[in-house]
């Protein structure tokens, strides 16, 4: 079954192509700058375990015009990995916010459709893309079952006490003010990954997803119970470029005494903050170049960050009442083993201990990182978002 795994970014198309059941892609691309005078298309084909890359700038006005060129290098002679668009099975789009309408993955239909656009009040920035996704695959992969999966979902068995807010009743039954969550098509992917590791099936376990985006997750035996981000992804941990937790009073007193409007705390917070409001970059390879400077700024934030994510370890070990593992993931979990090493120290009291040795090995695979005797298992599993769309599209279909 050959099934398309799309994420719709608002001016970009990363994309995956899945002949299953093999688990690994058999080309996978990025299409950027949609709508600018320069559009890029970086592409890649895997044959016998090479890998092919193409990359061309053109004018791509929008994304049906990405898709279209996305289309054009599935098929084509040389490059092309299929030899029409109807052999396309199954498209999966991920879909960051699913409000409470959804709770599992959903094959497309106009309701479907419809309520996807309703809750672009709720990820202005990414569900009108979504939508927009949706709506140019139906035209390009005609004979292709549209399938929704929402980085929402996983958080829905949250119990009311973790998910609703100390405000009056009436924003959340009227309005759904509430704890929705974010980036749970990983947090799920990795537990999965645990689960079968560790052997144990109600392991009591915290997900830490660290990138550009960052949250946490607390999940008992494979169920989430608590997480990071809230009603939208601004909340929790210290990111890339959003400040996390903050008192809302720092809001009231932007207005109030330093004259912002809405929209001007609304980019403070989101797109002006975090390690590149504290360093002056939001990459973290450029703030540990910064601190091995001597940069004192890049080292606090870097504290700052750790110490953030210890808090959330503290607390989430308190609502599970006990700890199997905890997991880093995504591109700073992965690859940061300062990181790792700063955020476990000092741990013991709640079985922690990481292996200095082992956590500073590179590897691409699943890996525990904690000493011999340690209580809890520090692992390290690289997360696959586009594997787990594909995953949850094939057991949809064939459950039908």
């Amino acid at each position: 079954m050959n099934i398309f795994v799309v994420n719709c970014g608002s001016s970009s198309i990363k994309y995956q192509l899945f002949k299953w059941p093999s688990e690994s892609p058999i080309c996978s691309g990025l299409v950027e700058r949609i709508g600018l005078e320069i559009s890029a298309i970086t592409h890649k084909v895997y044959i016998n375990g090479e890998e092919k890359v193409i990359k061309r700038t053109l004018e791509l006005p929008d994304h049906e015009a990405g898709m279209q060129e996305v289309g054009h290098l599935l098929t084509e002679p040389e490059i092309g990995v299929i030899q029409d668009p109807s052999e396309i099975e199954a498209v999966g789009h991920r879909i960051v916010h699913g409000g409470e309408s959804f709770s599992t993955t959903t094959i497309v239909t106009p309701e479907v459709k419809e309520e996807i656009k309703k809750l672009a009040a709720l990820a202005p920035l990414h569900n009108p893309a979504h939508y927009v996704g949706i709506t140019v695959a139906q035209k390009i992969f005609t004979s292709a079952t549209q399938i929704v999966v929402f980085d929402t979902a996983f958080h829905q068995t949250m119990p009311a006490k973790a998910y609703r807010y100390a405000i009056p009743g009436k924003f959340y039954t009227d309005h759904g003010v509430r704890v929705y969550g974010f980036h749970g098509t990983s947090h799920k992917y990795v537990t999965a990954q645990a689960l079968s590791y560790l052997k144990k099936p109600d392991a009591k376990i915290i997900t830490i997803h660290l990138g550009n985006g960052c949250s946490m997750a607390a999940v008992n035996a494979g169920q989430c119970i608590d997480t990071s981000m809230g009603l939208g992804p601004l909340d929790g941990l210290i990111m890339g470029t959003r400040c996390g937790n903050i008192d809302a009073s720092v809001v009231f007193y932007l207005v109030s005494q330093l004259g912002y409007d809405i929209e001007q705390v609304d980019a403070l917070f989101n797109k002006r903050s975090g390690m590149l409001g504290l360093t002056g970059y939001s990459d973290m390879r450029d703030i540990l170049k910064a601190i091995e400077e001597g940069d004192e700024n890049a080292r606090l934030a870097y504290d700052m960050y750790a110490y953030r994510i210890k808090k959330y370890i503290g607390a989430y070990a308190s609502a599970l009442n006990g700890l199997d593992a905890i997991i880093f993931t995504a591109g700073v979990g992965e690859n940061d083993k300062n990181l790792r090493e700063v955020v476990c120290s000092n741990m013991d009291f709640l079985g922690i201990e990481i292996d200095k040795d082992k956590n500073r090995e590179r590897s691409g695979e699943l890996r525990e990182v904690n000493t011999p005797g340690s209580r809890v298992k520090v692992m390290v599993i690289p997360t696959n978002e586009e594997l787990e769309i594909a995953k949850e599209c094939f057991e949809l279909l064939e459950s039908k």
